[in-house]
């Protein structure tokens, strides 16, 4: 990632952090949903203890969900506010998570069990560099993305977008976030205005260089291909990043 790009990206989520939790699309809204995320994370990853490297941890939502299940969690995040928040979500429900600042693309040495990422590839100027990376650092483990369907990629789901967006103004509620990347940034994203799920599904493949599959939204897709263990890719319900 060139630096100036770096900059930005780091600018605009360490202004996020302050306000992200506030939106319920961002964490689990009720006991029932964080139920689901914890049964979803023991499903798809190896036996905890297994080591699992949280690719753009922002606040912290799959490592807290992990480090809550047991696994010994390493969380990685270009911004300091964002990990900021993790820590102290961290330090308040007295869990051990390794916080990491640098960009998702480049992880921190050592081998994991499993790589997951939570709406992230979309804000990566090269997505397929960052799987790759990914795989290096988990080359014998686990790949679990959690992306949804959203952006410009499907004018269906774009009016559901639309739909939702005007419910929430109604109700008040407050944004996911507190402003949009400008212009310039979103050209150098090749994900920014969204993405269908072949595109992950080629992206993987890429990486791995050999097949995967998809079979559906609250299935995965194995596997990231090679891994003795299998992989999983796996999608979540929001569709908004």
């Amino acid at each position: 990632m060139r630096v100036d790009l770096a900059d930005s990206v780091r600018r605009f989520w360490d202004a996020d952090a302050a306000t992200y939790d506030r939106s319920p699309d961002h964490g689990a809204a009720t006991p029932t949903e964080r139920a689901a995320w914890s049964a979803a994370l023991a499903r798809l990853l190896p036996p905890a203890p297994a080591r699992v490297l949280d690719a753009g941890a922002g606040t912290g939502f799959l490592s807290l969900g992990a480090a809550r299940l047991g696994y010994q969690v390493t969380a990685v995040d270009l911004s300091p506010g964002m990990l900021a928040r993790l820590r102290e979500s961290a330090e308040r429900e007295g869990l051990s998570i390794e916080a990491v600042e640098g960009g998702a693309e480049h992880p921190p040495p050592g081998q994991f069990d499993a790589v997951i990422e939570r709406h992230l590839l979309w804000t990566l100027p090269d997505p397929a560099a960052a799987l790759t990376a990914w795989r290096q650092a988990a080359p014998e483990g686990r790949l679990v993305l959690f992306e949804g369907l959203w952006g410009r990629v499907d004018p269906i789901e774009r009016l559901r977008q639309q739909a939702r967006e005007g419910w929430r103004r109604l109700r008040r509620e407050p944004d996911h976030h507190h402003g949009h990347y400008d212009a310039e940034l979103v050209a150098e994203l090749p994900l920014a205005t969204g993405a269908h799920p072949d595109e992950f599904i080629r992206l993987v493949e890429q990486s791995a260089r050999a097949p995967s599959a998809y079979t559906g939204l609250t299935a995965s897709w194995r596997a990231w291909a090679g891994a003795p263990r299998g992989a999983s890719l796996a999608t979540h319900p929001e569709v908004d990043p």
